[in-house]
């Protein structure tokens, strides 16, 4: 059901995105005036000094915050719609967990193959969350509560692999160690344009996978007398879900929460309907993850928090309060 003037409001949070980004680029051990900031994005700036850090430095970082977030806000809000189910996010069902053993094995035990990076991420989350469907399912359909416990159940047996890997591999592990808890710290135009073309191809799918997520969300026996297959429809969304969440588990390692507050935020100001739903989630995804990384990096200085870290000690509570008001 949608609510009034949902455009709108999709339209004012993509342009507080934008406006949080260019105030996130002057924030830092060296502050620049927004002033500063357009002029050298979109002329030159009056110092050298100015344009390292806002071209090579702070511009990247954001850039890359704002799709991260946004594709695990759209992961987790598909996976939603397919699990019928709104605690359902790319964390908690296991599949972040899932991508970040595959990922782990290739930097700390192959790192010569780290261009396989992605498509390990990929086969991870994807397994991961094959392992949680299949338990989760029941002849009248999908048990929402079971899909929690399964997720739990493959979480505990990927953070078993990983604990195992940061052992054998512990002379390895420092280099991994702010992967593991989703940092975005010198991440640059590098990590940007490996997870960018992907991220494209993911929006554009999608856009096209609309219809699809108000369907299934209607319930299965309501998609199935509109002529559709159910459990095609469930597959492909689930497997864009992955995708989207494993690119960024590639890009920045494991970043919790996102994919559970964003939709439900989004749900509470525009409704169930994805044409608004997904477009809204996506703008929220980005600006929450940008205002966690820049308040990790600006907050606490000198010392920096992972975005992870912060959206864990966010998302956490409210994970418990949404168990609370009986969200299951």
């Amino acid at each position: 059901m949608n609510k009034p003037q949902s455009g709108a409001i999709v339209l004012l949070t993509f342009s507080l995105t934008i406006l949080a980004a260019v105030i996130a680029i002057g924030l830092g051990s060296v502050t620049i005036a927004v002033p500063e900031i357009i002029k050298t994005l979109f002329s030159a700036s009056s110092t050298a000094v100015h344009d390292t850090i806002i071209w090579d430095i702070r511009l990247p970082r954001v850039l890359l915050a704002m799709i991260i977030g946004a594709n695990i806000a759209i992961s987790g809000a598909l996976l939603q719609a397919v699990m019928g189910n709104p605690l359902a996010d790319p964390g908690l069902t296991g599949v972040t967990s899932g991508a970040a053993v595959c990922v782990l094995i290739i930097m700390l035990a192959a790192p010569e193959y780290t261009q396989f990076i992605p498509l390990a991420a990929f086969v991870g989350g994807l397994f991961a969350a094959t392992i949680v469907y299949a338990l989760a399912w029941r002849r009248n359909g999908i048990s929402p509560i079971t899909i929690i416990l399964s997720g739990v159940a493959v979480n505990a047996l990927c953070g078993g692999g990983i604990g195992y890997l940061s052992i054998i591999y512990s002379d390895r592990l420092p280099s991994a160690v702010q992967w593991l808890n989703g940092s975005l710290a010198a991440k640059g135009n590098n990590a940007l344009f490996m997870v960018f073309p992907y991220a494209i191809v993911g929006w554009i799918l999608s856009i096209f996978a609309i219809r699809k997520a108000n369907i299934i969300r209607m319930g299965d026996q309501v998609a199935s007398n509109l002529g559709e297959n159910v459990n095609r429809i469930r597959i492909s969304l689930s497997i864009l879900a992955v995708f989207l969440a494993a690119i960024s588990v590639a890009a920045i390692g494991m970043i919790g929460f996102v994919g559970l507050v964003v939709p439900h935020m989004a749900r509470l100001l525009v409704g169930s309907n994805y044409k608004y739903l997904l477009p809204m989630s996506m703008a929220l995804g980005a600006l929450v993850l940008l205002l966690a990384d820049t308040g990790g990096r600006t907050l606490f200085s000198p010392l920096e928090i992972p975005a992870g870290i912060l959206m864990a000690v966010v998302g956490g509570p409210y994970f418990l309060y949404l168990m609370r008001r009986g969200k299951f």
